[in-house]
């Protein structure tokens, strides 16, 4: 069995308190940012307006499938990143599956809805648990990864299923993709990057301050 990482072993048992937690509270049909965060101070690559812009979808898009789908015929959880919607959970039939993402596609900024809403029964909370584990252990493992910056990432987990998101180049992406495939309980990994050059990478970096004028030497 591999040994975790300090981060890892962390993350594990924050992850499993707030699953437990969640076990115990009632069930909201709907999800706002998908999966659980952690409470590390990470530097985004997307805009400022980008990421105002994800929080009022997700937002937005939960109010909007409350009103529009009738109580019982979904679970869904919304995830925006870089105003790309990514829709996971249930759904009672094709139709209400159909039906979530035209509402999703509908609402201000939304560039493009990746629905991967199952037609199936909702998942059971030890399953519910798993998932939040899960993408614990892909987070800490990204942490862990001195070849990447995990904070360029978003994780969800829906049936042991990991969803990465997020603006990378392709050595990260299959980096990182690599890492999610050999996570202890994966089952999955599919993809929703935002390819940039090494190049594109290079102009978001934070600019080096201008040098100070130097100084006129003491008499």
């Amino acid at each position: 069995m591999k040994k975790l990482t300090r981060t890892q072993r962390l993350l594990s048992t924050g992850l499993a308190i707030a699953a437990l937690g969640g076990a115990l509270s009632a069930c909201a049909p709907l999800v706002v940012g998908g999966a659980v965060t952690s409470a590390l101070v990470v530097v985004d690559r997307r805009t400022s307006g980008a990421q105002l812009d994800d929080q009022s979808i997700e937002l937005r898009a939960a109010n909007r499938l409350r009103d529009a789908v009738p109580e019982g015929r979904a679970r869904v959880a919304v995830t925006s990143y870089n105003r790309r919607v990514l829709l996971t959970g249930e759904a009672a039939s094709e139709a209400v599956k159909t039906q979530v993402g035209q509402v999703v596609a509908q609402v201000d900024n939304v560039a493009e809805v990746i629905n991967e809403l199952g037609v199936t029964s909702s998942p059971s909370l030890k399953e519910r648990a798993s998932d939040t584990l899960i993408t614990g252990r892909v987070k800490a493992s990204l942490v862990d990864a001195k070849d990447l910056s995990a904070s360029a990432f978003k994780v969800v987990t829906e049936r042991g299923t990991v969803y990465l998101m997020g603006r990378v180049t392709q050595r990260e992406a299959d980096r990182a993709t690599e890492i999610a495939r050999y996570t202890s309980g994966v089952q999955r990994v599919i993809r929703s990057f935002e390819i940039l050059t090494e190049a594109e990478l290079a102009n978001l970096q934070p600019k080096p301050a201008a040098n100070e004028a130097p100084k006129s030497p003491a008499k």
